[in-house]
């Protein structure tokens, strides 16, 4: 099948590609189903990632980096590609670094950024409660200051990277009578007294992933960990979750083509009543939408990612790459599990656990009933 042709990515993205394509299949595919039952990724692969490049490329050179975020389009696409879902690098390094990145003093760079980029120092961010999820104004998770500290109470929940995890960006509340201005980022460490971790959450999907709930009893947060001014939380996150949005939909156009290349590959050879299952004009028209859909996708998000790349990305256009790319995603997927049979059924064969994953994606990230919101305020 002739891919289409793109101009958003550079050649030395595409050269960085081969270098992740062999990263990925040398030591990620072959493990990512043990990972699954094993409901983690070991470290040891993330410092490996580290020692590859693929980890952080947006940071400038100082901090461990030196790409931009075409670098990290590509991990993300390839990671998609072999639905290694389990691998929770782009919300360490296209989430929680450019936090970092963005609000952090010189000092706090200095000190966790270089280690997130090696692998050594594993980042996750904590803003879900059990009763605040898309509605990031109600979280309940509260500090006061207390001399040098804060002194931080409260509960998360459903955090990716939450078990490997040795650095939690925190949202909490430190001005309660202010609410959605009165939030701030707080950078919770491994081993501060009163920080604990549930068991690993399961989940129907993203298996490999590690996925906690946190819990914050009177911990002492020196007043040094704070990301930024105080009481400037929300603002910070609503600036960077175009970003997050955009990562959702490059992964979700990168498992669309992925998975539409296999089952063109199935279809060929698999053999019903003495003829290719390709070989029906219901095969043939099922797959020839899908190639057009997922054209028309592919365009509009490399726009957005071209537009990013330009710092012209803006939150409504944002929504709509995450609305559309899961949605056509879901989609997409439950057709070419269907084309498969039962085989698509069987965890071996890969696309029955990339139709599970991609389930996920209509509500990370704000769900997609957020994104129609955003949407419709530009009407």
């Amino acid at each position: 099948m002739q891919a289409t042709h793109r101009t958003v990515l550079r050649e030395d993205h595409e050269q960085f590609r081969i270098q992740v394509r062999r990263f990925v299949e040398r030591e990620i595919a072959p493990f990512h189903l043990q990972w699954e039952e094993e409901g983690l990724v070991p470290r040891s692969v993330w410092l490996k990632a580290g020692e590859a490049g693929l980890l952080c490329c947006t940071l400038p050179p100082p901090y461990g980096g030196g790409g931009d975020f075409g670098h990290s389009a590509v991990v993300i696409e390839e990671l998609a590609r072999v639905n290694a879902t389990g691998v929770g690098f782009s919300l360490h390094s296209d989430v929680v670094a450019p936090y970092l990145l963005a609000y952090g003093s010189e000092e706090q760079k200095q000190r966790w950024l270089p280690r997130m980029a090696s692998g050594e120092l594993i980042g996750a961010i904590a803003m879900t409660e059990p009763d605040a999820g898309s509605d990031v104004k109600a979280v309940r998770t509260h500090a006061r200051v207390e001399g040098d500290h804060y002194v931080l109470n409260g509960q998360k929940t459903y955090i990716s990277n939450g078990i490997n995890a040795g650095l939690v960006i925190v949202v909490a509340k430190t001005d309660p009578e202010l609410a959605a201005k009165g939030m701030s980022l707080l950078c919770v460490e491994d081993g501060m007294p009163g920080f604990t971790r549930g068991k690993p959450m399961r989940k129907i999907g993203l298996k490999g992933q590690d996925t906690a709930e946190l819990f914050f009893q009177d911990v002492r947060v020196p007043l040094t960990n704070r990301l930024g001014e105080e009481n400037k939380g929300f603002g910070y996150l609503m600036h960077q979750l175009a970003q997050e949005r955009l990562i959702i939909a490059i992964r979700a156009a990168a498992s669309i083509e992925a998975f539409l290349e296999r089952t063109l590959a199935y279809t060929r050879e698999r053999k019903a009543f003495g003829q290719s299952v390709f070989a029906y004009q219901n095969t043939r028209f099922r797959l020839a939408e899908a190639k057009a859909q997922s054209t028309m996708l592919r365009v509009f998000v490399d726009n957005c990612l071209k537009l990013h790349l330009q710092g012209q990305l803006n939150a409504e256009r944002a929504a709509m790459a995450k609305l559309n790319a899961s949605e056509m995603q879901n989609k997409l997927l439950d057709e070419f599990l269907q084309m498969h049979g039962g085989q698509g059924y069987m965890v071996e064969s890969g696309v029955g656990s990339a139709w599970v994953d991609a389930r996920i994606a209509r509500i990370y990230g704000g769900s997609n009933e957020i994104m129609k919101e955003i949407i419709a305020r530009g009407l």
